[in-house]
């Protein structure tokens, strides 16, 4: 293109410029842009100000501005202060409410500018203004939202809700915070957080360790002792997520805490019931499985001590065969002595109750005692004078006194002290346990030994369990008076500490008063004189102790039958058979002994009968009245028996 025609293309754009100008601003419809003359009357308006406000441009101009305003933003004088600050400061920008032709109201940005000649005089303003309406209500939205959460937040009371900078300061603080914790936001807010750790916790460097975790892999959960502001713990499960801003930076953390130190210490009792439940039920099957054993090996036993006593009779004087019997005759009673002890345990071993003074029998026991613990044992008797008696078999308690002594003696290898005290108690229906409600007497023994740790402890009174050498225990001491005392009423409870000696504490039911009318029995004198030559009916299902026992009576010079059942004996007395007495084991299948005297009982009123069993338990009734007779027992035990029945020999 050659000057010219470039000269004449200038001076046509020169010409054209304000009608391009004007073409181009009646084309947005997005703004209203108009001007004002220097006094704020409306001199021009394009369709976006048509669009927004909804005046043509014959009803606005030569209009003032401040038609647009609200009533109280006229009031306040802003129409005129945005055109003196346009005019003073070369632009006016703000935002605020408008009203349209029809009333209503839109939130705008508006933006002023001055219009100045060339010599710098004011001829007028271009207001350029957008319909921010839609924004404001979502900015408004957002706002209600925000301030509705920091409400909710705030009003939390059961979690301690803030945040944290990068760093790990706290910079803000919720209700629910201030009430678990203790501390106000004035306290807290610019401090550290490791402050709610222990100082172990601390010193293990915890803290960083959960932002670290929190920062790499977005949060960290874990529950430990958190400290409040007096210093007290709690036990609480705490949450940190990562905070971010959109380009991934790391700008926070979001903390949550919750105080769960009740629903802690409730399933540690849930955890600790169901430990005693489990424990309680083992024990338990272990008694049943133990009493079983016991029944049995009782009678085992009763057929190996009579037949050695018997074979004993018939012998020939020889001190070599005599030794070797006498061996085998003690072992035979070692054995019955742990069949006692697990019929003990199992409760089921046979209870002669008596009422008895806790302080005069550990007297009685006194020189008993300083043999069994020898010199190195300082033994303290400090039970005081006057406590009520206790319901007790006497010979199981001195037992269950003498094993705990030696226990503790064992506890005390270098030398020690025993300390026995008591104390009555009293269990009420609410008291915890499961002691039958009433008076009990608390007889305590103390050793200053080694203790034991909380493993051993919770196994010291299950059968078999020892921490004595091979052969120097059976295990069945502390779960002999275990069973003991809860075939009494009562319980075996024990304490221990590591290096800090045991405490043994017997649970015994007071006497009543009936029991303590009852005079202590007197030993019947034992003797192989059965007296009268009687007819004897014995009835066993057990065929070694059927046949022992019966070769027993018959050294005493008695006529016997035998029936290995109750259904066997009931048919030899409904026969006509002859008896004097019946001595009949108890524990039998298809008939009891019990339910075979009580058949008895009515078909030949009057016949003595002899109960014979290794259990203490016998039904209610007629036949829990009956003479006894306790397996294992010797001739002289058999003969006594009869003896006592007093029957005299049909003439």
């Amino acid at each position: 293109m050659n000057d010219g025609a470039a000269r004449a293309r200038h001076s046509r754009f020169d010409t054209n410029d304000d009608a391009r100008y004007r073409l181009l601003v009646e084309a947005i419809t997005d703004y209203a842009i108009y001007m004002l003359d220097e006094d704020g009357y409306v001199s021009s308006w394009n369709p976006g100000a048509r669009r927004f406000k909804g005046y043509e441009a014959a009803e606005i101009i030569g209009h003032h501005f401040s038609n647009f305003y609200t009533p109280e933003d006229r009031e306040k004088g802003l129409p005129a202060r945005a055109l003196a600050t346009a005019a003073r400061e070369g632009r006016f920008e703000g935002e605020g409410w408008r009203l349209r032709k029809d009333g209503s109201r839109f939130w705008v940005h508006v933006v002023i500018d001055p219009i100045r000649d060339p010599s710098g005089a004011l001829v007028g303003f271009a207001k350029i203004t957008r319909d921010l309406t839609e924004r404001k209500a979502t900015e408004d939205a957002l706002a209600v939202s925000e301030q509705q959460f920091r409400m909710l937040v705030q009003g939390v009371s059961d979690y301690a809700i803030y945040m944290l900078s990068p760093e790990g300061r706290v910079s803000n603080w919720n209700a629910g915070a201030e009430r678990i914790k203790g501390y106000t936001p004035d306290e807290i807010v610019g401090r550290h957080f490791s402050e709610f750790y222990t100082p172990e916790d601390r010193a293990t460097g915890e803290p960083a360790k959960g932002l670290k975790q929190a920062e790499t892999e977005g949060r960290f959960e874990k529950e430990g002792w958190r400290l409040r502001k007096d210093g007290t713990r709690f036990w609480a499960s705490v949450v940190i997520d990562a905070i971010r801003a959109p380009d991934g930076r790391l700008i926070g953390f979001a903390k949550i805490t919750r105080d769960i130190t009740e629903r802690r210490d409730t399933q540690i009792a849930l955890e600790r019931a169901r430990e005693a439940l489990f424990h309680a039920q083992k024990m338990e099957a272990v008694g049943q499985l133990t009493g079983g054993v016991a029944h049995d090996f009782n009678n085992l036993l009763m057929a190996v001590l009579g037949s050695l006593e018997l074979l004993r009779k018939r012998l020939p004087a020889d001190d070599r065969i005599h030794m070797l019997l006498n061996n085998a005759f003690d072992g035979a009673k070692r054995g019955v002595a742990l069949t006692q002890r697990m019929l003990a345990f199992a409760r089921r071993q046979d209870l002669s109750l008596t009422a008895a003074n806790l302080r005069a029998l550990v007297e009685d026991m006194g020189d008993l005692l300083a043999r069994s613990l020898g010199p190195t044992i300082t033994l303290q008797n400090a039970i005081p004078r006057g406590l009520p008696p206790v319901k007790v078999d006497v010979n199981q308690l001195e037992n269950a006194i003498i094993n705990l002594a030696v226990n503790a003696r064992d506890a005390m290898p270098g030398g020690g002290t025993i300390l026995l005290t008591a104390r009555t108690a009293e269990i009420t229906e609410t008291s915890p346990g499961k002691l039958i409600p009433g008076a009990y007497i608390r007889l305590a023994l103390s050793d200053t030994g080694e203790g034991m740790d909380p493993a051993t402890l919770a196994r010291a009174m299950e059968p078999f369990f020892t921490t004595k050498g091979v052969g120097k225990g059976t295990g069945l001491g502390l779960s002999m008076i275990h069973g003991m005392a809860e075939q009494l009423g009562g319980r075996l409870a024990l304490s221990s500490e590591k290096g800090k000696g045991t405490t043994a504490e017997l649970w015994l039911p007071a006497a009543d008063a009936a029991l303590r009318a009852i005079k202590p029995a007197q030993a019947a004198t034992q003797t192989t004189d059965a007296g009268d030559a009687l007819t004897i009916l014995v009835v066993d299902d057990d065929r070694l102790v059927l046949f022992n026992t019966c070769a027993m009576l018959e050294e005493l010079g008695h006529t016997v039958s035998q029936a290995s059942s109750g259904k066997e004996a009931l048919a030899y007395l409904r026969g006509g058979g002859a008896a004097d007495l019946i001595v009949t084991d108890h524990a039998m299948p298809q008939m009891t002994g019990a339910e075979l005297a009580e058949i008895v009982k009515t078909e030949r009123p009057g016949l003595p009968i002899l109960m014979v069993s290794g259990y203490a338990e016998l039904p209610a009734g007629a036949a829990s009245a009956l003479p006894r007779l306790t397996k294992p027992f010797s001739i002289d035990d058999l003969a006594g028996a009869v003896a006592r029945q007093g029957i005299k020999s049909a003439p």
